[in-house]
């Protein structure tokens, strides 16, 4: 098929882009968020194609992944088809609801001509989704390989924006944990963190946005990954820490207590038994080489890469039908 779909989510994309199709991706002259384009920090395949808003009217769509509602204004504008009547459709709702949660309308809640896509059942269960047909299709990653070695005594973790987030990251608990043990954070918008939440530098080290491997192979050298996200969906950079073979200690919250299997690390509400997790991983490399064994096991049997393109081709035929 040829499916068309936005660049926005780079690391699902990286996963969705090594099936069997063709990717249209927009791209536009300032590659902003409505033309991104290919990637520039992930490895695609030559199957992923740039595609200009005057070149879509041209190309025989099979069906569009919408990722945004605003993108259903443009797939009008830009095709000069109608979502889910003229044109196969799917919404892929990366997020967790916010607002006034558990009452959270989806925005494609009780129509019946475009399938909400979920990933995770977390999400599917708190949205109000009304009448609307969906399906979760958990994620699937791309195995970067067991390559843990903890050779560091310093904690992981993976965040993007954490200073503008704030809580939803739990960026406030960054204190207590870096009393545990040094930090590392990796991500976007890193800048001020420190200064945001009184850290202090010598036990903080700040990543910006490094390319996929070389994130991959720093992460692995250090002891244990951290979780300190209170509110968002699942975070793929998790579930590649436990491809990776690391231990993970993580807030027992959204979908995370049913990714993080017992035996793969330490899940609490409690920051401070987070921390002495943190602790005694750091502490104890033998314990977290076993734990991060045990991670890596569960992320292959759950988050597989064939199965999630599996399912993603049972979807896009069954709206292609």
């Amino acid at each position: 098929m040829k499916v068309l779909l936005w660049h926005v989510h780079g690391s699902w994309t990286t996963s969705f882009v090594q099936g069997p199709h063709e990717y249209l991706l927009p791209v536009t002259p300032d590659r902003g968020p409505d033309g991104l384009g290919r990637a520039r920090t992930w490895d695609w395949p030559a199957s992923v194609r740039e595609v200009t808003p005057e070149e879509l009217r041209t190309e025989d769509v099979d069906v569009v992944v919408l990722q945004r509602v605003s993108e259903l204004a443009l797939v009008r504008e830009w095709l000069g088809r109608e979502p889910g009547h003229d044109l196969p459709a799917v919404f892929l709702e990366h997020n967790a609801p916010d607002g006034a949660v558990p009452n959270t309308r989806h925005p494609l809640a009780d129509q019946a001509e475009i399938p909400i896509a979920h990933v995770t059942y977390f999400n599917q269960l708190f949205y109000d989704n009304g009448t609307a047909p969906t399906v979760v299709i958990e994620h699937g990653i791309v195995d970067p390989g067991e390559r843990y070695t903890g050779e560091l005594a310093r904690a992981a973790i993976v965040v993007n924006e954490p200073v503008r987030r704030g809580r939803y990251t739990g960026g406030d608990l960054l204190p207590l944990l870096s009393s545990a043990a040094p930090l590392d954070v990796f991500g976007m918008g890193l800048t001020g963190l420190d200064d945001s939440y009184g850290l202090d530098r010598e036990r903080l080290g700040l990543f910006e946005d490094l390319p996929q491997a070389a994130m991959h192979a720093e992460l692995a050298r250090r002891r244990v990954y951290v979780h300190p996200v209170r509110w968002t969906s699942l975070g793929l950079s998790l579930l590649e820490a436990m491809h990776l073979g690391m231990p993970v200690v993580a807030l027992a919250t959204t979908e995370a207590v049913e990714a993080v299997p017992a035996e793969a690390g330490v899940l609490s509400t409690r920051p401070q038994r987070l921390a002495d997790a943190v602790r005694t991983f750091v502490h104890e490399p033998d314990a977290a080489r076993l734990a991060g064994k045990a991670a890596r096991a569960a992320a292959l049997e759950r988050y597989g890469l064939a199965r999630f393109l599996a399912d993603w081709d049972r979807l896009l035929e069954e709206v292609t039908r």
